[in-house]
């Protein structure tokens, strides 16, 4: 009986993760947050697999006091919740600058790069459109007020 049970939950655990998942070979949108991220970027995701994809987001910022750019790029894994649900986690970097404006800033200008790590939940419709809701911390020096970021941002992405 125990190994019939055993036998029974391997298959069902190797049905679930063999289950393939779709996901579109690209989506371009943009991805809205701040916690003294970007703000809002322009997002493009492109798929590398059946569950994996490359993510790259560009945002920038010209204001009074300073001008920014920041150029993200992640690795993701999908993993399927249901039916048009998926999670997914990535890891990647980038680089971003700073040109400081004003005293406040001590007209600084700097270039970096960073690390990222990302976790995060996303829905896709039956019309080209995904949602996503995910959590960003970046790691170095890629932020003109803090050496760490912890961005949380909405996805609303148009997918062909």
């Amino acid at each position: 009986m125990k190994k019939l049970l055993l036998i029974a939950l391997i298959f069902i655990g190797f049905t679930t993760l063999s289950n393939a998942q779709t996901i579109s070979e690209n989506a371009i949108g943009l991805r809205l947050g701040d916690s003294d991220g970007m703000g809002a970027e322009i997002s493009y995701q492109r798929a590398l697999g059946e569950n994996n994809r490359l993510e790259l987001d560009l945002g920038w910022r010209n204001s009074n006091n300073y001008d920014a750019f920041k150029l993200t790029g992640l690795y993701q894994w999908m993993f399927l919740l249901d039916g048009s649900f998926n999670w997914y986690v990535g890891v990647g970097g980038g680089v971003a600058s700073f040109d400081g404006k004003n005293n406040l800033n001590n007209d600084q200008s700097q270039t970096t790069i960073f690390a990222a790590g990302d976790i995060g939940i996303e829905y896709n419709f039956d019309i080209p459109l995904q949602l996503s809701l995910d959590f960003r911390p970046e790691f170095g020096n890629n932020d003109f007020t803090d050496n760490t970021v912890f961005d949380i941002a909405l996805g609303i992405r148009y997918q062909f």
